[in-house]
């Protein structure tokens, strides 16, 4: 799925550098484990967030396909 260059922008403002993310499901050949937590390192020009993930897995998750939440700060802190 690619969306346009204002619906990037306002994921790349939603989801910067750094921001936690948990994996629901995906919808990948390969998919990440549902419950894996990873971190945003940057959202492409086709809005996919290439993620670092926490069992050292890296992949990019493509919102409105692939489900999945933001991890409030606090929450990363108490776990």
């Amino acid at each position: 799925m690619i969306y346009n260059q204002n619906k990037v922008e306002i994921l790349r403002q939603r989801y910067p550098e750094g921001t936690r993310i948990c994996v629901d499901s995906m919808d990948d050949y390969c998919p990440i484990e549902s419950g894996t937590c990873g971190t945003v390192e940057f959202v492409d020009d086709a809005g996919t967030l290439h993620c670092k993930f926490d069992n050292g897995r890296t992949l990019g998750v493509i919102p409105d396909v692939d489900k999945f939440h933001k991890i409030d700060q606090e929450q990363t802190q108490t776990d």
